[in-house]
């Protein structure tokens, strides 16, 4: 493994700046868990790692309570959104996908910024930010701009990010009264895998007909990057939902996305496991508005 030096800043702007001293052999580093397997690996050579762990906003979960929007900081690690009873009661589908990233080791230190910033098909913790609206708010030299999670990635291990930028944290806006939000990770067996599908869905209905208001289908490993299956949305969208309903869109997401054979599993395999689980979540989801979620 190659020496590289490690350094420690306590603000953003101080990352920021010590990354433009260094130039390319320098890279910011959150939780570790991905970066220091490849450096060690050899797949990465930094002399110079950027450590955020000290910097205390970006460590920072909370809900404004005038506003509704929540807000999670990049730093912010899998098992702190998985032990949140705020998380686990108000936002079930990110407790879904986190409680299922890696091992309880992995979850302590690897942080949701990290697996967005990875851009992996993957990444288990893109899907319920999408689903949730989600904002990224990123920090660079030239100040600051926010996009939309669902516009971070541009293809695998590929962001939007320019040199230097860092992913700052995450805001999801306010929730509509009777959302229901779930998030299945389909894989061979539950841990410590990487998922084979996975798929998160969110659905808003109107409290006096139960008709649809918003739906949100999310699909990972089903493309090269996280998706949102508009098509399957939009037939669920201003209908009352039912169990025929939910199987249909799972047939439209089927469609719009783009798996494919590798030697994980087969394209063939993986269609029919959105459309088994978009309608499987779906029902999830009604079952929580129904139960006051």
């Amino acid at each position: 493994m190659k020496a590289f030096k490690y350094l420690s800043p306590t603000t953003v702007e101080e990352a920021i700046a010590f990354h433009g001293q260094h130039s390319e052999t320098a890279k910011y580093m959150g939780g570790g868990t991905d970066v220091i397997v490849k450096v060690k690996e050899g797949w990465m050579e930094p002399d110079f790692l950027i450590s955020l762990k000290k910097i205390k906003e970006m460590s920072e979960l909370h809900k404004n309570a005038a506003t509704g929007e929540l807000s999670i900081g990049a730093m912010v690690t899998h098992a702190t959104l998985e032990k949140s009873l705020m998380i686990q009661n108000e936002y079930p589908i990110i407790y879904d996908a986190v409680s299922n990233i890696g091992s309880l080791q992995v979850r302590n230190v690897g942080t949701i910024g990290g697996n967005l910033i990875n851009a992996v098909p993957s990444a288990d913790g893109a899907i319920p930010l999408i689903a949730l609206d989600g904002v990224a708010l990123l920090h660079g030299p030239e100040g600051e701009r926010s996009v939309a999670v669902k516009d971070l990635f541009v293809s695998p291990y590929k962001t939007i990010l320019k040199p230097m930028e860092i992913l700052k944290k995450i805001t999801i806006p306010p929730q509509a009264p009777h959302t229901g939000s779930a998030y299945i990770k389909f894989g061979r067996r539950a841990a410590m895998e990487l998922p084979l599908i996975g798929i998160g869905i969110l659905l808003s209905l109107d409290e006096i007909q139960g008709i649809c208001t918003k739906a949100r289908i999310c699909l990972g490993v089903a493309a090269p990057t996280p998706m949102r299956a508009f098509d399957a949305e939009k037939l669920l969208k201003g209908k009352k939902i039912g169990e025929a309903l939910l199987i249909e869109a799972g047939k439209i997401a089927a469609d719009e996305s783009k798996v494919r054979d590798s030697v994980r599993g087969k394209a063939w395999h993986r269609k029919e496991m959105i459309r088994v689980h978009v309608k499987r979540m779906g029902i999830k989801c009604l079952e929580l508005i129904n139960a006051g979620h």
